[in-house]
């Protein structure tokens, strides 16, 4: 009948060396990828391009409450003053959010501090929508502050809560919901900031802000109702019945015992249940190389450029000569080409793999970095030069968003092990906001030295990106989290003996479900789907 000879036809595909077939994708699991990133990941982007359109309009509340407090029009300096600090604060807020997931995460879990920062989001949204109705900037500032804060929970608690949800057949395109709703807030910003719909007439302005509330309010609506990660569930919390539920739920089967076993022996494994601290990290040889890479790739992520490219797109496309009536259009074309190479990525990820989409990502922002410094300076020259330097900016954005722009976050999760996994967030959460923070502050000062070679630069960071992933960074494509850390044993010049009864519970677990089919364990190999 065309099955394996010992077991007859029941299960045919068996005897191929793969993973029996599994419900990869089931509805609980994209419902909880969708709302998880909506409320989260999107407002972070959201709050990355919202800012943009009602500068204008900010800057004059700034001097209409400073001239009705003191009696005198606001002083250029500090207006300026006022409004970067209304800019970066975003980032100092997402530093310290991103130091306090590990305390949140270790008290609430993963799904309970994505609940718990909507707080967060609805207190942001409060001040800023109220501030000029309150005379007072202030508001508008800490706002700014609260949001940034709720951002940095939620790109680590995010990704860490999406990669422990996902089956590893399918933990990278999950992964990507962050990527794409990220790309997403930065374009439905981008939308709302259009002239037509931004009508152009003060004190409407208060509305962009306001609507951070809503993406709040939907994911408080249906997360509850989701599964928290069974991984913490078993290894943190120990609860056996909730995790095999959550199990159940995320993978669309009744049987997942040999998905809780080999959670079981992963925790006995690492003999603590106890996640351990920032300087553990530092100091344990057998995450060494684990650290480096997330660092490396966190400071990658940030200093590659793309920042630059965001924070003044609008002095960059008035630089290549593109009227300043056509500028939100052209800038709103950004946000769809990113949002578009987002999606394909989260597509074509299991497929081709992290590595590979890393080193083409770093690689195609080098050569297109390239060309925009030539194409700079030559388009006082040639009338056409400014769309071709239009074409290069849209080439960067598309080629950091199929691969750097979201594998990062995926990578923090996959390279280490449970009890170490939050206090990675946390590094690689610092190493993203202090590179965002000083890509904002000194590109100004580049960009003012160097002219139209400040783009040589970020080349070079790509460059040499490229060349650490194409030589130290394993593939992490569809292993599972022992895999991964075997995968760093000899780099780390360590044993991965630790890991071994991990390896024989599931073998063992394997062999006594073969034989309980009637199917020899040398023919059929049984994986869990985690």
């Amino acid at each position: 009948m065309g099955g394996s000879e010992e077991g007859g036809g029941a299960e045919p595909n068996n005897n191929e060396g793969v993973p029996p077939p599994t419900k990869g994708l089931t509805a609980c699991l994209i419902g909880a990828a969708f709302f998880g990133a909506l409320g989260s990941s999107f407002l972070y982007g959201y709050n990355l391009s919202v800012v943009n359109a009602p500068a204008n309009y900010i800057k004059a509340f700034y001097n209409k409450t400073w001239q009705e407090r003191y009696g005198e029009p606001i002083g250029a300096g500090t207006v300026t003053l006022l409004w970067s600090l209304t800019v970066s604060i975003f980032a100092i807020g997402g530093l310290v959010g991103a130091l306090t997931v590990p305390f949140l995460i270790k008290i609430f879990g993963r799904k309970g501090t994505l609940l718990l920062n909507n707080v967060n989001a609805a207190i942001a949204a409060l001040l800023m929508a109220l501030g000029e109705t309150a005379a007072s900037f202030e508001m508008l500032i800490i706002g700014r502050f609260v949001i940034g804060l709720d951002s940095g929970i939620a790109l680590s608690a995010l990704p860490m809560y999406l990669g422990e949800i996902a089956p590893r057949q399918v933990r990278g395109s999950i992964g990507q919901f962050n990527s794409i709703f990220i790309c997403l807030g930065v374009f439905i910003g981008q939308v709302l900031g259009l002239p037509e719909i931004f009508h152009q007439v003060s004190g409407t302005w208060i509305w962009l802000f306001a609507f951070l509330a809503a993406p709040a309010v939907l994911q408080l609506c249906v997360l509850p109702f989701l599964p928290e990660s069974p991984r913490f569930l078993l290894i943190e919390r120990r609860d056996e019945a909730r995790a095999e539920k959550a199990f159940q739920a995320f993978l669309g089967k009744q049987d997942v015992s040999l998905e809780l076993e080999e959670v079981h022996a992963e925790s006995r494994a690492q003999n603590t249940v106890a996640a351990v601290t920032v300087l553990d990290v530092f100091r344990n040889r057998n995450v060494r190389w684990q650290l480096i890479t997330v660092i490396v790739t966190m400071a990658s992520y940030q200093l590659c450029g793309l920042n630059a490219i965001w924070y003044y797109t609008n002095g960059i496309f008035e630089k290549a000569g593109f009227a300043k009536s056509l500028i939100p259009y052209i800038t709103l074309s950004t946000g769809g080409i990113e949002t578009l190479a987002a999606i394909i990525s989260g597509l074509v990820i299991e497929k081709i793999g992290r590595k590979p989409l890393l080193i083409f990502g770093f690689s195609a922002m080098a050569l297109f970095f390239g060309l925009l410094t030539i194409f700079l300076n030559f388009q006082d020259r040639y009338s056409w030069m400014p769309y071709l330097s239009f074409a290069s900016i849209l080439a960067l954005i598309a080629s950091f968003c199929s691969g750097p722009g979201g594998i990062p976050f995926i990578l923090t999760g996959e390279l280490f092990e449970q009890s170490y996994r939050s206090a990675a967030f946390m590094i690689a959460g610092t190493v993203n906001w202090l590179a965002n923070f000083a890509v904002g502050l000194l590109f100004p000062f580049i960009q003012e030295a160097l002219q139209d070679y400040a783009f040589v630069v970020f080349m070079v960071i790509c460059v040499m990106a490229s060349v650490y992933f194409f030589f130290l960074l394993p593939e992490t494509k569809s292993k599972t989290f022992l895999e991964i850390s075997q995968s760093f044993a000899k780099i780390n010049k360590v044993s991965d003996a630790p890991d071994q009864e991990l390896e024989d519970v599931l073998s063992a677990k394997a062999r006594s479900r073969d034989e309980a089919n009637g199917v020899a364990a040398s023919v059929v190999e049984m994986e869990s789907s985690f």
